[in-house]
């Protein structure tokens, strides 16, 4: 079923390799899930262990909390997937983000996003300091982006729904690190995604090429003198690879590829690499991939402080926020920063209408870009009173709250829970984080021994009843 042009180009680019190349089109496809380090058990300790029992889970030797699962097995499907304990995820595109080198306290962008897997990658890798601007182009796959973030628990993330050019305009080397997962013709997914094949076309494959083209070079504009920029693909089409960087290269004398890099293949395998590496299915136990490490000239004195076009948002402080200081007061344990920055960081708050928004200290001002989320969605004032979000549930843990209510993936419940259902419960009446195994699920509310189901009704699962 393969292209026929698509098989005489890779027989001459494989060479002596071709035939194992295309026997592994009759393997079975690698699954895996990556750990998210950012979510919080209410022991403390990781739940790796218990993970790698339920789900028969296998270390991926080049991605930091990457693992291989059992395909039959799914994760997928499990509570704790949607708690945010992991987030399933190709094992060759966990590779990019590690090559991005993110330290805490970085501005990142991540600029073309959805569907969130690289993002929720370096936010984790950022562990709630700086700022990361995660951007998808198409609105409908922003909002899948968007979702990913919340289910992840990751707070400190912008996600926007704007051009490259768009962006340029507002950001002049703004970022310390960006990411570019270009759009491409998705050669590398044949084996596991039937649209890539019926979509796939020669044409096409040109027409991706120019689109990188324009992506990178506004890419280039937002990078800060110093800064680092990796470049993915999932094809093995030169022209839209080793041809997208070469002509990059040469309309921007300032980057340089990366030199003296290595990649850990599994088995006792490393390769080493200069800036552009390549992987097949052959080789690796991963789909294919390719990425470049570009590095641009200069540097920036410490302190340094880039100045977005529109300056920095004016930020509500807390006592501005009455409705939600109540909130606070009643059902937190410690102040909201403290909770979800662990006090590392200092923050301000943004109001859309009702809606109010948690954001880094030194947050840009967004006026006139479509922003989805400009941080984390803390909740919603109604009537002068505030319902939480399920996106602070999941940025919380157990021990952040006053009132946690504990569920067990060994019992019915948390099935039930995700599903919509009420149930019959005694405690204190105000609202509940919901935790499954110790893991936050989303908020209910007690009262008359009842615990109201606030988890959102677009997230929720069919099945489950509770007598």
């Amino acid at each position: 079923m393969l292209p026929e042009a698509f098989l005489e180009r890779m027989q001459k680019q494989l060479g002596a390799e071709y035939a194992e190349f295309l026997a592994s089109y009759d393997k079975p496809k690698n699954q895996a899930l990556r750990l998210n380090a950012l979510k919080k058990t209410e022991s403390g300790e990781s739940m790796k262990e218990c993970l790698t029992a339920l789900f028969h889970m296998e270390k991926v030797p080049w991605a930091q909390s990457g693992y291989y699962y059992d395909g039959t097995t799914g994760p997928g499907k499990h509570p704790y997937h949607e708690a945010g304990l992991y987030y399933v995820q190709e094992p060759s595109a966990m590779a990019p983000a590690g090559f991005l080198d993110v330290r805490p306290g970085e501005r990142v962008l991540d600029l073309c996003a959805a569907p969130g897997g690289k993002s929720t990658q370096i936010g984790a890798l950022l562990r709630g300091t700086g700022l990361l601007v995660s951007n998808e182009i198409h609105p409908a796959r922003a909002r899948i982006l968007s979702e990913n973030v919340e289910r992840m628990g990751i707070a400190g993330v912008c996600v926007t729904n704007e051009s490259p050019e768009r962006l340029a305009e507002a950001f002049p080397a703004y970022f310390d690190k960006i990411l570019v997962d270009a759009p491409c013709s998705g050669e590398g997914m044949f084996r596991k995604n039937e649209i890539a094949l019926t979509e796939w076309s020669e044409e096409n494959v040109r027409l991706c090429g120019e689109r990188q083209d324009g992506i990178l070079d506004e890419a280039a504009k937002m990078l800060r003198p110093g800064g680092r920029m990796v470049y993915s693909t999932c094809t093995f089409a030169e022209w839209e690879n080793e041809g997208s960087i070469g002509r990059f290269l040469a309309r921007h004398p300032e980057f340089s590829l990366a030199p003296n890099l290595h990649f850990q293949a599994g088995e006792g395998k490393e390769i080493p690499f200069d800036g552009m590496l390549r992987l097949y299915p052959h080789q690796i136990r991963g789909e294919g991939h390719f990425l470049a490490v570009l590095q641009k000239e200069g540097g920036v004195p410490d302190g340094y402080r880039p100045q977005p076009v529109g300056g920095y948002a004016k930020l509500l402080r807390e006592k501005d926020c009455r409705e939600w200081m109540e909130f606070e007061k009643s059902t937190l344990r410690h102040g909201v920063a403290e909770c979800v920055f662990g006090g590392m960081r200092q923050t301000g708050f943004l109001r859309f209408g009702d809606n109010l928004y948690l954001v880094p200290e030194e947050y840009p001002n967004l006026k006139g870009l479509k922003v989805l989320r400009p941080g984390l969605h803390l909740g919603e004032v109604k009537k002068d009173r505030f319902e939480p979000s399920h996106a602070l549930a999941l940025a919380l843990g157990a021990t952040d709250v006053q009132n946690a209510w504990r569920m067990s993936t060994k019992d019915y419940l948390p099935v039930a829970y995700l599903a919509g259902q009420t149930f019959p419960a005694e405690g204190t009446k105000g609202w509940y984080l919901i935790c499954v195994d110790g893991i936050s699920l989303g908020w209910g509310k007690l009262a008359g021994n009842v615990m109201k189901n606030h988890y959102p009704k677009g997230l929720r699962k069919d099945g489950g009843v509770i007598a």
